[in-house]
């Protein structure tokens, strides 16, 4: 690749873990839509999913006492189903219908947060969990891009932040472990030049992560998920313009 291209790459990395310094999550829904724009997706994928693993791990680790374990045994069945699937369809599916979907789908999630931004989530039953948890996993293991089904279906059965996070880390942990096997036999993971991007990646991911984590006082929560919508309506549009031409 020219120097040009690893400068957008590490500008991508920084914006998108800067953003999830302050928001709590989103580092896949920048970085995969825009990274797919110079690189596959079969590489992007596991590039994102070990960098988010890992910088949850290092940063936020899991605050056990905290999670709903209810709520997990409820998401995780349906979500290693989704994994499995999301998995085979990665490896797959040809390359215009894959961005073209990942495109849908971070748009949809950016018009959603646009127009219910500020407003108190209603509760919903339970048997939601089951189309949440195959989403989250099929869109997951396919653009790295689960989050939004799973965060979904969470803030609309916790009311305290604080249990929403932890849940929602304790089940990005397992259900995250799980993409990671279903990489590794797939294949995804067996390439040498993941591991070198990896370790690249890593470095500036966790200086944008902390320069998030100090920018966090100074926004609200309305302002930024308005301003990262935008950015994934942008995204999300780049990404039906390279699939059609």
């Amino acid at each position: 690749m020219p120097p040009a291209d690893y400068a957008y790459i590490g500008a991508v990395l920084l914006g998108a873990y800067f953003i999830r310094g302050i928001s709590g999550f989103g580092s896949g829904l920048v970085a995969v839509p825009l990274l797919a724009l110079k690189l596959p997706l079969t590489f992007v994928v596991p590039l994102i999913l070990l960098t988010d693993f890992t910088a949850s791990l290092v940063l936020g680790g899991l605050n056990l006492k905290q999670v709903d374990w209810r709520e997990i045994r409820r998401l995780l069945p349906p979500g290693l189903i989704g994994v499995a699937t999301g998995t085979v369809l990665l490896v797959s599916l040809p390359k215009t219908p894959m961005l073209i979907g990942l495109g849908t789908i971070v748009i949809l999630f950016a018009l959603r947060n646009l127009v219910f931004a500020g407003r108190e989530p209603k509760p919903i039953p339970t048997w939601w969990a089951w189309p949440a948890g195959l989403a989250g996993g099929t869109v997951g293991a396919m653009f790295g891009t689960g989050g939004p089904p799973y965060v979904i279906y969470l803030s609309h059965r916790l009311a305290d932040k604080g249990l929403l996070r932890a849940t929602f880390s304790g089940l990005f942990f397992m259900e995250g472990l799980a993409r990671i096997a279903s990489f590794t036999i797939s294949g995804l993971m067996l390439d040498l030049n993941l591991a070198w991007a990896y370790l690249a990646a890593m470095p500036v991911a966790l200086v944008a992560l902390w320069l998030g984590s100090h920018a966090h006082s100074r926004l609200s929560n309305t302002q930024m998920m308005r301003a990262i919508s935008l950015i994934l309506l942008g995204s999300g549009l780049s990404l039906y313009f390279k699939a059609l031409h």
